[in-house]
């Protein structure tokens, strides 16, 4: 017998969520989109998503609201696109981009030419009209690696980057050039989440939904009102919150072995 399809899987399969976002990366490393790297980023995040209890907690939300009014208040916001996010959020991707104007620009760490452009084809398929990084024009400073390469008009040029699962030297990098860093990162102590200007403790696949909905919430609002919420937001106090989030959660599941 061989391993079962996830069409084999029913929904109600108390792990269907899980192996669907399995089964996707796969799907990117044999299309030659995700590396085999973008496997073990994977298992990493996901043992850390149980510390969550697998929810977009409070202060998630909250970053994912000051994410949204940081995207929608930039002259030139740019989304950063990897192997690993090609494969779990590409409609997303590109819904997002579309909603606040915003190119999508390739960048990867294990680059080969062949790798960009699949994965940038693969945003072009889902409706993206502007995609960077197959001919980077520009470098990032301080980055000697292949995700220093960048693109003039695209991340180069930009105000606020959208980097969902990020290298921290990168981030950090981004943010010396006086870039405004808005990050999806499941690990709250990381040097990703600890350097971003905005940083999600979340699963992608939930933040990047519910940036959706909420661009489109809040699109409608006054200048100043984004501007306020933006001001007001605190990083630092929400990855506490959020490291005390997956206390609090696993001190709840220790309960239950007491009863």
């Amino acid at each position: 017998m061989g391993v079962p399809l996830l069409s084999d899987v029913p929904p109600s399969h108390p792990r269907y969520a899980s192996l669907l976002t399995r089964e996707k990366l796969v799907e990117g490393v044999e299309r030659g989109i995700t590396g085999l790297n973008g496997l073990i980023a994977q298992g990493r995040g996901e043992a850390l998503d149980y510390l969550l209890g697998e929810v977009t907690t409070p202060p998630a939300e909250e970053a994912e609201r000051a994410a949204a009014a940081l995207l929608l208040l930039a002259e030139r916001p740019v989304l950063s696109v990897n192997g690993n996010a090609a494969a779990l959020v590409p409609r997303e991707m590109v819904d997002l981009a579309r909603k606040i104007g915003a190119p999508l620009e390739v960048n990867i760490f294990y680059r080969t030419e062949e790798r960009v452009r699949r994965i940038a084809d693969h945003l072009r398929s889902f409706g993206a009209e502007e995609v960077f990084g197959e001919t980077p024009d520009a470098s990032v400073p301080g980055l000697d690696h292949a995700r220093g390469k960048a693109s003039r008009g695209g991340i180069f040029d930009a105000d606020v980057v959208f980097v969902p699962l990020e290298d921290g030297d990168r981030c950090e990098a981004l943010v010396r050039m006086g870039k405004r860093v808005v990050t999806v990162d499941l690990n709250p102590l990381s040097r990703t989440a600890r350097t971003s200007t905005v940083t999600i403790v979340d699963n992608v696949v939930r933040a990047l939904p519910n940036l959706i909905s909420l661009v489109g919430e809040m699109g409608g609002q006054r200048e100043a009102e984004l501007r306020e919420i933006v001001a007001s937001y605190d990083n630092r106090a929400v990855l506490r919150r959020s490291v005390e989030a997956m206390v609090s959660h696993l001190s709840r599941q220790f309960s239950t072995f007491e009863e």
